[in-house]
């Protein structure tokens, strides 16, 4: 049986994939703590809600879209967090997630507090 940040961290996972595939950046970046760090190589590192957003606002304007996850592992760390890893493709990219960190919120969701990954071709 799944722990409570396992499920959490996978439904909310499906939230953000949901919302990227539609072209909603700000849906995306809802599933990132205030605080959090994304960090995106080559790109940089991209700190709190607000540049996260930017990001993907400036990604899903470009074109970028059907993002999908393969080989993915989850490791729960204590009963309040785990971390994503996986590859990742979408129509004109590809790349591998090293750390997704899942985070369980007071409402009992998922929230990333860190994201990095790599974008490869």
């Amino acid at each position: 049986m799944a722990t409570k940040i396992e499920t959490a961290a996978q439904n909310k996972l499906a939230v953000w994939k949901a919302a990227f595939n539609a072209g909603d950046a700000a849906g995306c970046a809802a599933c990132y703590e205030e605080d959090a760090l994304m960090v995106v190589t080559p790109f940089g590192e991209f700190k709190g809600r607000t540049a996260i957003q930017a990001f993907w606002t400036d990604l899903i304007g470009k074109g970028f879209s059907n993002v999908d996850y393969s080989g993915v592992k989850l490791e729960v760390l204590d009963e309040a967090s785990a971390v994503i890893s996986a590859s990742w493709t979408m129509n004109n990219a590809h790349g591998i997630i090293t750390k997704e960190l899942w985070v369980l919120q007071a409402d009992g969701a998922a929230l990333l507090r860190e994201d990095h990954f790599e974008v490869q071709g």
